[in-house]
């Protein structure tokens, strides 16, 4: 109902103001403030003047063109977190959403489609040491150049303990994670990785992995005594994926600065982890105990357990020709 209408119906008593501003969808206070400025300004006192002020904390155009300029001048291609990271370095005040924002009504970067509903999250372990992920990452870190990255990470704290890039994933470079981890960290608990031919047995494509029939890397970590865990759910591989997501692209700005084409040469840039901005800090762990990794002895670190485990296997192969 029309203002006009209420107004006339409480005019001519046919309502009280109760009734009135029940009928408008109003309290009969706001139905008082709408009678005092009909009366004194007409239908032009009951517009919202809230729709034709603007805000106080509304960036300054030039502000926005300045923001647009800088992103188009130096940082064209880089998704919004990346951006944002090296526009609060320099200063900038304004939040992420508004960056992005900004961006996307300029059409600089492109909106994310919308997720579907997102599965039950897994815990994360209660303490570092107790479940290290490993993956690679395919992609082309620099022009014509598809290497892989290989990332050993922990699972309560998303830290990076080990990242290099390499030609191929295979098992050369999982003992090279594993290596770094326990050399620089101790022992871990638990190892959790894809079902790869280099970790895993699988009999059949797609189908559950062969614990007992172990790969050269399966045979290491069970003289290690360390619990090998296969993926298999989605939600199990959302720990890793979340943790590196944004990650290639950075990292190959980073690398096409360099102009370094050889993977060799670029691994100085892995040496501080995922660059600031991406890698979403390391998150505390659930309780602040001792951790679970367990340290190596001195005499152990002198003879590695992986590479000792490789070369016991090694002489034993030569026994049995």
């Amino acid at each position: 109902m029309r203002f006009e209408e209420a107004y006339g119906g409480w005019q001519n008593g046919r309502l009280t103001q109760e009734e009135a501003a029940r009928l408008l969808g109003v309290c009969d206070r706001t139905f008082r403030r709408y009678i005092d400025r009909y009366e004194d300004e007409g239908l032009d006192g009951l517009i919202d003047k809230r729709l034709n002020q603007v805000s106080h904390r509304r960036a300054p155009v030039d502000e926005v063109m300045g923001l647009v300029d800088r992103y188009r001048s130096r940082h064209e291609g880089w998704n919004v977190k990346h951006f944002y990271a090296w526009y609060k370095r320099d200063g900038g005040g304004r939040s992420y959403t508004w960056v992005k924002n900004r961006l996307q009504e300029e059409k600089l970067v492109p909106k994310a489609a919308k997720r579907g509903v997102h599965r039950k999250r897994r815990e994360r372990s209660p303490l570092p040491g107790m479940l290290v992920h490993q993956d690679g990452s395919t992609h082309e870190w620099v022009t014509g150049q598809h290497w892989d990255l290989i990332v050993t990470m922990d699972d309560a704290t998303n830290e990076h303990y080990s990242m290099f890039f390499v030609e191929e994933e295979g098992t050369q470079s999982s003992f090279r994670g594993v290596r770094e981890v326990i050399e620089s960290r101790g022992l871990f608990s638990a190892f959790y990785s894809d079902r790869g031919s280099h970790y895993w047995t699988t009999p059949e494509a797609g189908g559950k992995v062969d614990k007992v029939n172990l790969t050269q890397f399966g045979r290491a970590m069970k003289q290690l005594g360390i619990e090998m865990i296969a993926a298999y759910s989605p939600e199990a591989r959302g720990t890793f994926r979340a943790g590196f997501r944004d990650a290639p692209g950075p990292i190959a700005q980073g690398v096409g600065a360099r102009r370094d084409y050889r993977h060799d040469c670029c691994q100085p840039l892995l040496k501080g982890g995922i660059p600031s901005g991406v890698q979403r800090g390391v998150r505390w762990a659930a309780s602040r105990r001792r951790l679970s990794i367990r340290s190596l002895p001195g005499r152990a670190l002198e003879r590695h357990p992986v590479r000792a485990n490789r070369a016991h296997r090694r002489q034993r192969q030569l026994c049995t020709i």
